[in-house]
């Protein structure tokens, strides 16, 4: 193979097949890759606690290792603690638990100064062999979920012993690990792990961006709009500072129609989509994961929703019923029958207004107050929510203004968390370019 190549053909099936479709300028005459089984680079640690002082961590997919203060509130090793596994510096974490993300369970890299520790029911620890191997790059493989995909042939259904699942250890150092091989080995890891953690921190910085738009969103929502007891905001905009105090109405003078959705089975083809609680997200929709249904046109209509329709979920668990959602499209879009529809009169109610107003804590609140009981979970009654709900309004002119401000605040943060999107997406493309095909990880 020629050392000008810089790409692999990942169709072919000699060992250069093993080889990323991607390296960096320094390493790409570095020659083919290999692979090594975990257990020639790392090894099954059993050291316990005993009468060490240790931290006493926890796991969260995809946040890794953390303490149990911070995920729990409060310690729980309780008398177990002695018998924790002990976690040093750049030891991993195998958390048997299956997860929606990793249903082959969950490994960790532990990267903190002080001794920490995990329990031992749940958890095995890996320790790493000498210094041909860079945690951080295993740990990457690990979040591409390597190990996964190698021990789900081991796997027996339903194979669980205490709510984890049955691995056996052999199976697990058995697992093949991609390896530049040479001299410059351990040099290409450390790139490949240094290029993901810069774009870890770029993502990172991402969120913290996004979470502060959140945190601004929610303080002008309590600004915005009185508090209980009160028919003034906080906060006026300076042209109606000198204007009425805010009214109090039954939603049901604003509302001109209420209609439910459709009651009739949906499938994943169709004709017209159909709005589910799962597509209700914020005050806003989630138009991933549509259902669909087939409708004759003039039947359609009957169910048709129109830019500015206001949503309730009038059923479910004490958690999601309540959910308010405004419908904001032009296009086709129908809605199961445990959502009610309400449209209003736009002359007197902005829906963006209602909207948010209705999305507030104290309003919310209410919502989920009007909820009763049922055969299996809780229901609200449509015409109760109309005439038992009362809102305070203020003038057309200032819903709008507010409606304005707080929908300038929506654009910015859906431009901010498709950014974030975005920079994932890169991340997960590249982390396929990076290493190897999993499927040809072989050993």
């Amino acid at each position: 193979m020629s050392n000008k190549v810089t790409t692999t053909d990942m169709n072919n099936d000699d060992k250069s097949s093993l080889t990323p479709k991607l390296r960096f300028p320094e390493f790409r005459c570095a020659g083919v890759w290999k692979t090594e089984t975990l257990g020639s680079v790392a090894s099954i640690s059993t050291e316990k606690v005993g009468d060490e002082d240790c931290i006493p961590m926890s796991i969260t997919t995809g946040v890794g290792l953390v303490s149990q203060i911070e995920k729990f509130g409060r310690i729980i090793a309780g008398n177990s603690y002695k018998n924790y596994l002990l976690l040093k510096q750049y030891d991993f974490a195998y958390n048997k638990s299956a997860t929606k993300e990793f249903p082959e369970g969950y490994i960790a890299l532990y990267s903190g100064d002080e001794l920490a520790a995990v329990p031992n029911s749940i958890f095995t620890c890996l320790r790493i062999k000498g210094k041909s191997l860079d945690p951080q790059y295993l740990n990457y493989l690990f979040l591409a979920n390597l190990h996964g995909k190698w021990l789900r042939k081991f796997i027996e259904v339903g194979g669980r012993a205490h709510g984890s699942l049955s691995i056996n250890e052999d199976d697990l150092l058995a697992l093949p690990v991609p390896l530049p091989m040479g001299e410059s080995s351990l040099a290409e890891q450390q790139k490949i792990a240094d290029c993901l953690t810069s774009l870890d921190a770029v993502i990172a910085a991402q969120s913290q961006k996004l979470d502060a738009l959140k945190s601004y969103k929610k303080g002008l929502l309590q600004q915005l709009f009185p508090r209980e007891g009160e028919k003034v905001p906080r906060v006026r905009f300076r042209e109606f500072q000198s204007a009425p105090a805010w009214e109090m109405h039954p939603l049901d003078s604003f509302v001109i129609k209420t209609f439910y959705g459709t009651s009739q089975s949906t499938s994943s083809k169709g004709r017209y989509p159909v709005l589910r609680m799962g597509n209700m997200v914020d005050g806003g929709l989630d138009l991933s994961n549509l259902a669909y249904i087939d409708l004759d046109p003039e039947s359609f209509e009957s169910f048709r929703l129109t830019k500015g329709d206001i949503l309730l979920n009038r059923t479910n668990s004490p958690a999601l019923v309540g959910k308010v959602s405004l419908f904001q499209l032009e296009s086709e879009y129908m809605t199961a029958s445990y959502i009610v529809t309400y449209r209003l009169d736009k002359d007197r109610m902005d829906p963006a207004f209602c909207n948010y107003i209705l999305n507030t804590p104290l309003y919310q609140g209410r919502i989920k107050a009007l909820a009763k009981p049922s055969i299996s979970q809780v229901n609200i009654n449509p015409t109760a929510f109309r005439k038992e709900l009362i809102i305070a309004v203020p003038s057309a002119a200032e819903q709008n203004h507010i409606a304005a401000c707080l929908c300038s605040v929506d654009e910015m943060l859906n431009s901010e968390s498709d950014k974030l999107k975005f920079l994932k997406i890169h991340k997960k493309g590249l982390m396929q370019q990076l290493f190897p095909c999993v499927e040809r990880v072989e050993p």
